[in-house]
């Protein structure tokens, strides 16, 4: 099937009785929206939130730093108001305006108070990583925690890390898992190791705090690094706020003391955001334009757009923003992700519009995100009849026609956007727990609706 077919017409479909008008319908037990497919392939501009990832590493920064920074471009979803709130526990002072979007942050010059013992992730990878190593500079006690499904997901290497820094950590549920109270010490500086092949977030977490740390911080990695993109992004960060990342060897970083100062910075778009509407031009035979996600963006999401080019649409990355063309055909590729794992889920959704297999590799660490990703991408390609299997590191998708059917989204974000891809394409596709794409996008489903002006 080719991404030239363009959109059909909406006709009976299994889950059409909650597609008709696009909106999410309640059942008694489980929320479902359906996704009605588009009259006509797009030709619009749209604008997507800012960057989670670039949110949340530049309030722990303006946190930590000596005086006030003013943070614009804001994503106002929520990872970033788990993280808003853990600051304000430690003591950050914390001003939101213009619908979130403004945050005036006046930062506790590398010293955290503990005003709130209790800190709460929600759902937060982020949030939990980067804190962590923050309360090794606390003068107190904190419980860190998060919701049922957070739970299940790996904290090991922050744990170890704060422990060989000398700070108490007494885990109480599964081991190397939240939730778990740490007592600082505060923590001047020193050395310390920790995993690369889990996430980056944990390596990133120990930056952002170790640039606090009035002597500094070395972090050797003691394993391959995953995500290191994202590490790249952290580094940048830390310049905004007049910290410099030095690495003496691949897998050794260090962060100087002297703390960080305040800066008034401006937040760049989502570019894991922009690739759901991207990819819905290259399959629907259309042009979106993602506004502000511009050739000089950090974001190593970013070159999904080359990704899609590779498949075959034109693709232009300007000072401006960047845009994706439908040429007509798709062809499938074979494609290691590691770098950009987030987009995994989008181009197993664009694959199924493919000429020819898609191989996606490099992203076995995913199956310890928000979910099994890769475990799940297979099991609701399956559902809706197309042709996937799983790899060790990756999965490979076989292109067809979807059948209509309600994708179960496993409390993943990124599952309930990538799927909805195909509703645009065919009817009868329906997400369970639509609300889940308020992790990062609470505006998803009304900027998807935009595709269709």
């Amino acid at each position: 099937m080719s991404g030239a077919e363009g959109p059909r017409s909406t006709g009976d479909g299994a889950a059409d009785a909650g597609a008709a008008d696009a909106g999410a319908a309640d059942d008694g037990a489980a929320t479902v929206r359906g996704i009605r497919p588009l009259a006509r392939p797009p030709d619009t501009e749209v604008a997507v939130p800012g960057s989670k990832s670039l949110t949340n590493r530049a309030l722990v920064a303006a946190g930590l730093a000596r005086g006030r920074s003013t943070l614009t471009g804001v994503l106002d979803a929520d990872d970033t108001r788990a993280m808003l709130t853990g600051l304000e526990a430690l003591g950050v002072g914390i001003v939101r305006s213009h619908a979130g979007t403004i945050v005036t942050v006046d930062g506790v010059a590398g010293a955290p108070t503990v005003t709130d013992p209790r800190i709460d992730v929600r759902l937060s990878g982020t949030t939990a990583r980067f804190l962590a190593p923050v309360l090794a500079r606390g003068d107190g006690t904190s419980h860190l925690d998060g919701l049922p499904p957070f739970r299940r997901r790996p904290m090991g290497p922050s744990i170890a890390a704060l422990r060989a820094l000398g700070c108490t950590v007494t885990e109480h549920g599964t081991p190397d898992h939240l939730p778990i109270t740490v007592t600082g010490g505060p923590v001047a500086g020193g050395e310390v190791a920790v995993a690369g092949e889990v996430s980056s977030q944990f390596l990133s977490g120990l930056l952002l705090a170790g640039a606090a740390f009035p002597d500094g911080l070395t972090v050797r990695v003691s394993s391959p690094l995953v995500s290191v993109p994202y590490v790249e992004m952290t580094a940048e960060v830390l310049r905004w706020f007049g910290v410099e990342l030095t690495r003496p060897d691949e897998a050794t970083f260090v962060v100087a003391g002297g703390g960080l100062r305040a800066s008034d910075v401006a937040i760049e778009p989502d570019a894991s955001a922009a690739t759901y509407l991207l990819a819905a031009a290259a399959i629907t035979g259309g042009r979106v334009r993602v506004a502000g996600l511009t050739s000089a963006s950090c974001q190593g999401d970013a070159g999904f757009a080359a990704v899609l080019g590779r498949m075959g649409a034109e693709v232009v990355v300007d000072e401006h923003g960047t845009e994706v063309r439908s040429t007509g055909r798709l062809r499938g590729i074979d494609v290691d992700l590691g770098a950009m794992s987030d987009t995994a889920q989008t181009l197993a959704a664009v694959a199924v519009f493919a000429e020819g297999p898609t191989r996606i590799t490099g992203i076995g660490f995913i199956r310890a995100k928000e979910t099994d990703r890769i475990a799940a991408m297979v099991t609701e390609l399956r559902k809706l009849g197309i042709d996937a299997r799983e790899e060790e590191d990756g999965l490979v998708v076989h292109p067809g026609r979807p059948s209509p059917g309600v994708v179960a989204t496993y409390d993943d974000h990124r599952m309930a956007m990538s799927f909805a891809l195909l509703g645009l394409v065919v009817p009868g596709i329906a997400i369970a727990d639509p609300g889940c794409v308020a992790k990062t996008f609470p505006t998803y489903f009304e900027v998807l609706e935009q595709l269709r002006r």
